[in-house]
Formats: C-alpha cells, sequence, structure tokens
C-alpha cells in the first residue's frame, strides 16, 4: 500500500472552475480573484482580503505596507518555514529568532517577550501546522510596545481561538494556497487586513504599486488610459484561473476541514498508548486547522544532549516506514541551522535548543480529507511495528 503524504481535493467543479477565463479571454487578476477575496473574507470574518501570488510575498507586502526596513527588527520562531523569517530580510530588516514551545510548535511567549528592544517593529506569530500561535498573549505585548503584527498563517484555515479564525488579530494576516495546504491555488496567497486604507495601500504594492487595478480601470471611462504609480510595488498578482479554483475550492472547505478534523482525532485514539510518540495538543477552545498532524518523537525526554541520538532513532523509524509505502516528513525545519542563517548571522544549534529539536524530532503523518480507515490503520500498524 502507498500512502501519500497528504492529497489535494480536486473535482470536476474545479475543472470546469479552471477553464472558465478560457471563455472570457480575462486570464490575469480579474473578476474570479475578486469573487475568491469576498468569499475568503465572508468565510474567515476578514474585514477585507487581498489575493496575492504566495503567501511568502503576502507577508512581504504586510512589511512593506507597515514600512518596516533598515534598522528595525522584526520577531520571528525559530521553528517555521524559512519564507517567515527571509520576509523580514527583504525588507532590509533584521529577523529576530525565537524559541519555541515543543507542546504546541508554536513561538514561546516568554522568549518572545524577552527579545524586544528599542528596534524592535514588527512581530510574525505563526500558526503552525493549523494550530493558533497564542494570541490572547501576544497581541497585549504588541499593544504594549507599539508593534505591528504580521499573522503568519500559511497553515491557518480554519484555525480558531474561541471562535475566532486566525489571521484576524493583527492588522495583517498571510494564509497559502500551496498544495499541501487544506485548499490549494497550486501557488498563491491570501492577506487579510483590518482597515480600508491597508487594504487599498495592499492592492497597489501587488500591481507594482498601480492606483487603480486593470479590473477597475476596464470597466470605467477613459480606459484607454494608465493608471498613476505613486509607489515602488512589486508583480504579486494571482492569476483568474487560480482565483477560480479558489472559488470553487471554497465550496468544498467546510467538508474538508471536517474530514481533516475527524481523521486527526482517529489518529488521536489509535496513538493514544504509544508513550513514545506525543501527539498533538489542543488547549480548550481552540480550533485546530490540521493543516497537518506533526507529533514528536520521544522515546526519551527530548534534550538537546540527546540530539543526535533521538534524530538519528527517529530517521530510521521514518526510512522503515518509507520502505513500507508510507510517507512522512519532518515538520518544518529550525531556520537558525540553515546555510544562510547561520552564515549571516553566527547562529549555532544549540541558540535554539527546543526549534532544534522540533526540526529533528518531529514526524507528520499522512493526512487528507480522503483518507480511509484502511489506509489510516495500515499507517498506525506500520508505526508501531517500527517503534522502539
Amino acid at each position: 500500500m502507498k500512502i501519500p503524504i497528504t492529497k489535494p481535493v480536486f473535482d470536476d467543479a474545479d475543472r470546469a472552475a479552471i477553464a472558465a477565463p478560457l471563455d472570457t479571454g480575462w486570464v490575469v487578476q480579474g473578476p474570479h480573484v475578486a469573487a475568491f477575496e469576498a468569499r475568503f473574507a465572508a468565510y474567515t470574518g476578514g474585514a477585507h482580503a487581498v489575493a496575492c501570488s504566495s503567501c511568502t510575498t503576502g507577508l512581504h507586502m504586510a512589511l512593506a505596507a507597515s514600512e518596516v526596513g533598515p534598522g528595525d527588527e522584526v520577531l520571528v520562531p525559530a521553528f517555521t518555514w524559512v519564507a517567515s523569517a527571509n520576509a523580514a530580510l527583504y525588507c532590509g530588516a533584521t529577523p529576530v529568532l525565537c524559541d519555541v514551545d515543543l507542546d504546541t510548535f508554536n513561538v514561546n511567549v516568554d522568549d518572545l517577550a524577552q527579545r524586544i528592544t528599542p528596534r524592535t517593529r514588527a512581530m510574525i506569530p505563526v500558526h503552525l501546522f493549523g494550530l493558533p500561535a497564542d494570541m490572547n498573549r501576544l497581541m497585549p505585548l504588541a499593544d504594549a510596545h507599539d508593534l505591528v503584527v504580521v499573522e503568519d498563517a500559511a497553515c491557518g484555515l480554519d484555525a480558531r481561538i474561541d471562535g475566532r479564525h486566525v489571521g484576524t488579530y493583527g492588522p495583517f494576516g498571510a494564509f497559502s494556497f500551496h498544495p499541501r495546504k487544506a485548499i490549494t491555488t497550486g501557488e498563491g496567497g491570501m492577506v487579510l487586513t483590518d482597515a480600508p486604507r491597508r487594504d487599498a495601500l495592499l492592492r497597489a504594492l501587488r500591481d507594482h504599486g498601480a492606483s487603480t487595478s486593470d479590473l477597475l480601470r476596464h470597466g470605467s471611462k477613459q480606459a484607454y488610459l494608465l493608471s498613476a504609480f505613486n509607489l515602488l510595488g512589486f508583480n504579486y498578482r494571482m492569476t483568474d484561473f487560480q482565483g477560480a479554483l479558489g472559488v470553487s475550492q471554497m465550496d468544498k472547505v467546510a467538508w474538508i476541514h471536517t474530514q481533516r478534523t475527524a481523521r486527526a482525532r482517529r489518529y488521536d485514539a489509535l496513538l493514544a498508548g504509544l508513550d513514545w510518540l506525543r501527539t498533538p495538543k489542543v488547549p480548550a477552545g481552540w480550533t485546530h486547522g490540521y493543516q497537518s498532524y506533526v507529533c514528536l518523537f520521544a522515546p526519551e525526554e527530548p534534550a538537546f544532549a540527546r540530539l543526535e541520538t533521538l534524530r538519528d532513532r527517529r530517521n530510521a523509524l521514518m526510512a522503515a516506514l518509507e520502505a513500507d509505502g508510507v510517507q512522512t516528513r519532518q515538520g518544518t525545519h529550525a531556520v537558525h541551522t540553515l546555510g544562510l542563517y547561520r552564515e549571516r548571522f553566527g547562529f549555532r544549534s544549540e541558540d535554539f535548543p527546543n526549534a532544534a529539536l522540533a526540526e529533528n524530532l518531529s514526524i507528520t503523518l499522512p493526512l487528507y480529507p480522503q483518507m480511509t480507515d484502511e489506509e489510516q490503520d495500515y499507517v498506525v500498524a506500520r508505526l508501531k511495528a517500527h517503534g522502539p
């Protein structure tokens, strides 16, 4: 049996949606993108939604819109996809890494608080794997120090705290529609923002700095005149093919989350007796989006002094699962161990010990809405067969 790490959900409605822009001839950012933005804002409760080419470009635009630049510091978890930290570098700012909590894989709020300096301008809380970061503690910190909050909600669709969707806490929240996410447009992203002024600024920034989009300009008089360009912007637009697919995917989003959650809870039950594998923890009142089901390999108490030995044992387990047809992945990487950051900033692995442990001991199990009981039972059986 072959079990992939994930599968996107595509159907005939998606195929028809992608073909629709071919009939209209409007294939760049246009009416389907606008419809996707409206659907996404309504679903998440965001005031405004601005589509873009990826979550990464969304993070970059949010920092640029906040005038984050050289000399500024941006707080970022040390255990996250590299894009979270790269967004600060794109603006000429310095990413200040913070260690994480091994129980949640999200930023350790106490560690973050200690790294705030007079140069700190922004923080990027990451809702990793679909579990919300502790926004109830992070927002008061941001308010007290006048920090811009740019939520990295790449994995955060359907993640909520007491019913409030992530991405709506700070002035900006960026989402991803990569194929490993809950819904997908291939590549693509969305930025939620809280004010008309920021909404207008993001729309200009994604389109080379144009004051009026092609869609609005072509529907008005004097469409033969080009827009004004008063800002240094980027080409971060989403195509109408992606927008059309996004609208179709939104028709399935509630079902997708229900299925992912059911599979995650079934894993919880099937793996409950394994004392060497820590399954995801979800605080009371929080809703996990379950972009991924990420566990911690812990046959012994995780400690930095035992990192290499435990890592080798985890890797042997993952190799055995691979040989049996079960795909797994490490959760993500520790940014400070990557060559660019290690060489530029002189980081050592031990500088952020929990992030290093998370990189080397996390195991992502297969999870997708179409997963069957038979497939999930096979994953668990092989996991137990090869475990310590």
